[in-house]
């Protein structure tokens, strides 16, 4: 059983994302809380997603994606990147945060934290599926946080 957890004051696991961290809105990330990282981690990755973009867009549409957070961070605040952290190529060809847009209804975003046993040696042209081939074997915990956005 994982103690590591994931968590937003913004919304609840599972309720809707508020409207203005939508890309067509505000566009910044929202609050994030890490609670339970276990000793031995070296960095966390966090990534955000759509699964739901399959239908619409053929495959699962990466949001964010962040590498080498220092282990002792407890928080992402609202707008921001945790220090020293690399950020990734997202779904929208670009570095950085791209918040929720569906194009057909309501989707489901998956919010996911993993804590490593190591840091990851990747250019910030990194996608996603890189950065889960460099995980690989490195996972010590890992926690989901959902919320759903409609445009």
């Amino acid at each position: 059983m994982s103690d590591l957890k994931l968590k937003s004051p913004a919304f609840s696991d599972g309720e809707p994302i508020p409207d203005k961290y939508g890309l067509t809105e505000e566009n910044v990330n929202p609050p994030l809380e890490f609670v339970g990282i276990p000793e031995g981690a070296k960095s966390l990755v966090f990534l955000m997603d759509d699964p739901d973009a399959v239908e619409p867009a053929g495959k699962v549409w990466d949001h964010w994606v962040v590498w080498n957070i220092d282990p002792d961070t407890t928080e992402i605040s609202e707008g921001s990147v945790p220090t020293g952290s690399t950020e990734g190529k997202t779904d929208f060809g670009e570095t950085g945060y791209g918040g929720p847009n569906p194009p057909d209804g309501k989707h489901t975003y998956r919010f996911r934290l993993y804590a490593l046993e190591t840091e990851l040696d990747l250019p910030d042209t990194a996608t996603k599926g890189d950065l889960e081939e460099a995980m690989e074997g490195e996972i010590l915990e890992e926690a989901e946080l959902t919320g759903t956005y409609a445009p």
